[in-house]
């Protein structure tokens, strides 16, 4: 049996070094070797946590019978007395004056005075391609 034992843990030694793969192939499989490793020794997910059983089934008590109420007496009370008050008096008060507020002052403010430019020479051309003067007889372009 001793025998078995170490052929079987030879060759589980020696079988990575028969297969030859590429050097992704042997990281990736190193990675997962390393990371299922760390799982099962540090008890992660094998044996981190304690076992979960199945809670009792419940039980549910029958309802209890509905209470049975008697009805209410019935509750007649006198209706409130009556109570007349007077009127108050009526008081009439006179309109209140009609006040008109006074017409404002007409004031007449006089005319502008009348100024005329005086009269400069303009060419009958500069008027057709859109020059202009203003009012001392400068030239200017017009857009």
């Amino acid at each position: 049996m001793r025998r078995v034992l170490a052929i079987a843990l030879l060759a589980m030694l020696l079988l990575p070094g028969i297969a030859f793969a590429g050097s992704s192939t042997d990281a990736a499989l190193a990675l997962g070797a390393f990371a299922a490793l760390g799982t099962i020794l540090m008890g992660a997910a094998a044996l981190g946590h304690p076992a979960i059983a199945a809670p009792p089934p419940v039980v549910y008590a029958p309802p209890e019978p509905p209470a049975v109420y008697a009805p209410a007496p019935p509750v007649v009370a006198p209706p409130p007395p009556v109570v007349y008050t007077p009127q108050p008096p009526v008081v009439y008060a006179p309109p209140p004056p009609v006040v008109y507020a006074p017409q404002p002052p007409v004031v007449y403010a006089p005319p502008p005075p009348v100024v005329y430019a005086p009269w400069v020479h303009r060419h009958r051309h500069y008027e057709r391609y859109g020059y202009a003067y203003d009012d001392h007889g400068y030239r200017w372009r017009r857009y």
